[in-house]
């Protein structure tokens, strides 16, 4: 089964538009001294330092990168190209090409190096995310929404610490006479004595009466 071939107009004058900057190219490179296969390689080395340069810049601004280098890289190609185009069209004499335009050429493969590395190293900035925020709708209520950050919750706060009752000083007398009533006490009813008891057996306030239950405990 055979496929036919549809020819398009942009390809075509694209192929020969390519093909006459080759041929100038190449015709400059060999009056410059450059003969045999590398008046050949002059050619495809500016016309790859274009299409890299191009392609480096179209990389770089879809994910928004400094393109101030790929510019420059593909204008030295363009103007390597050009320069050829114009050059070889009547105003320069092949067979007696200056010095300058030798010394262009025969550096030309160190320029073009530096900058094939360059934009190679180009160092490309990654693509932002995109926002994983859902919008909620009516007809979709259970459609999942992008979580927020949590906010931490208050701490709970401690339950408040019951005053303890002033401390009360207790003669020894006292303690050791209340401890006998309490060991009475006890011995009578198998029960230790309550602070109540203990203050109207001794007949002492209630702060007091506390405070020798306290030590008595």
């Amino acid at each position: 089964m055979t496929r036919s071939i549809r020819l398009d107009a942009v390809l075509v004058q694209a192929v020969i538009a390519g093909a006459l900057s080759f041929a100038h190219l190449h015709d400059l490179a060999a009056a410059a001294g450059q003969a045999g296969w590398k008046a050949w390689a002059y050619p495809i080395s500016v016309d790859l330092l274009l299409v890299a340069a191009w392609r480096r810049l179209r990389i770089l601004r879809t994910d928004g990168g400094p393109t101030r280098a790929a510019w420059t890289w593909f204008a030295v190609a363009l103007a390597a190209s050009l320069g050829a185009n114009v050059a070889t069209a009547g105003l320069l004499d092949l067979n007696n090409v200056p010095d300058w335009l030798r010394i262009l050429v025969a550096g030309w493969p160190a320029l073009a190096f530096l900058g094939g590395t360059l934009l190679v190293h180009t160092r490309e900035h990654p693509r932002p995310e995109a926002s994983q925020e859902v919008p909620v709708t009516d007809s979709v209520p259970h459609i999942a929404i992008a979580r927020e950050e949590a906010t931490p919750a208050p701490a709970p706060e401690p339950d408040p610490v019951p005053a303890l009752p002033p401390t009360v000083p207790v003669p020894p007398a006292l303690l050791a006479h209340a401890r006998k009533v309490a060991d009475a006490h006890r011995t009578t009813t198998g029960s230790p004595i309550d602070p109540a008891t203990l203050r109207a057996r001794l007949g002492v306030p209630a702060p007091m009466a506390d405070a020798i239950a306290a030590q008595l405990a």
